[in-house]
């Protein structure tokens, strides 16, 4: 794998954000008003409830976490569509290009993106809010390390997804997180939800963060045996989305599936 075509494929993404407004704000646009909505909704059950329990750490920082998940999966699948909706995801193959290039660009490019949105989200919680995400400690490191391999890991099977069943499934791949997050215990601990609902928790690296950012809230210690297989999971998930799309690469390129990604309509 060569480092400069990976950094080709970031810098191409680079320049379309730069040269259009309508790309730059939807990077702090759509977080801000997710902060902004549900800072205030905390604020408000912390005026009305008489049990005097702080909603703030405990929403607004599953949201923000969450969120930034969404932007890692987002800025892979925006990234991908970037060449379909162009027509030219064919052309950039018909360069040295490997696979590997490709996807490690299309991840670099959404670390760039979900940054600036985290960013965006650690300012306005902070500022306005009051929410340090520093009372958390180290343990910060390895809930995002989680999310962001697992955003990569959905990134990649949406993009496999429309590789495979065309461009318009990419309508299937946006609703992703949502379908996800009842059963990754966002807002509410896993042990809430019906047992085939659990089983199901247990599979998801998601569900051990949020889990242990309720325990560190409610001032316990975090699981480290947890969090590990929170990790390990995540990078499962990371290897066979890689497997899944090389494999749908691959048989695209065989049965010329991949023509309908050229400059040319296909019928």
């Amino acid at each position: 794998m060569t480092l400069s075509r990976t950094f080709a494929i970031v810098l191409r993404h680079f320049y379309l954000v730069r040269g259009s407004p309508a790309r730059v704000l939807p990077l702090f646009a759509w977080v801000a008003i997710d902060m902004l909505l549900w800072g205030y909704i905390t604020k408000y059950l912390n005026a009305v409830s008489a049990a005097g329990f702080d909603f703030v750490p405990v929403l607004l920082g599953a949201v923000l976490l969450w969120d930034f998940f969404t932007r890692v999966m987002h800025g892979i699948t925006m990234a991908f569509m970037e060449d379909v909706w162009s027509r030219n995801f064919l052309n950039l193959f018909a360069t040295p290009l490997a696979i590997s290039e490709y996807v490690s660009g299309l991840v670099a490019s959404s670390i760039g993106t979900s940054l600036v949105g985290l960013i965006v989200m650690l300012v306005l919680a902070s500022a306005i809010f009051g929410l340090s995400f520093l009372s958390y400690g180290a343990a910060i490191l390895p809930f995002l390390l989680v999310l962001f391999l697992f955003g990569v890991a959905l990134g990649i099977i949406g993009a496999a997804i429309v590789l495979r069943f065309g461009p318009a499934t990419e309508w299937f791949i946006w609703p992703i997180p949502a379908l996800v997050s009842p059963f990754a215990g966002v807002f509410y601990p896993v042990a809430t939800l019906p047992t085939w609902m659990q089983y199901i928790s247990s599979t998801l690296p998601p569900s051990y963060v949020f889990e242990n950012l309720r325990a560190i809230i409610s001032g316990h210690a975090p699981s480290v045996t947890a969090l590990i297989w929170g990790v390990v999971l995540a990078v499962v998930y990371v290897l066979l989305a890689c497997w899944m799309f090389v494999g749908v690469y691959r048989h695209s390129v065989r049965s010329g599936l991949v023509a309908r990604y050229s400059a040319e309509t296909v019928s």
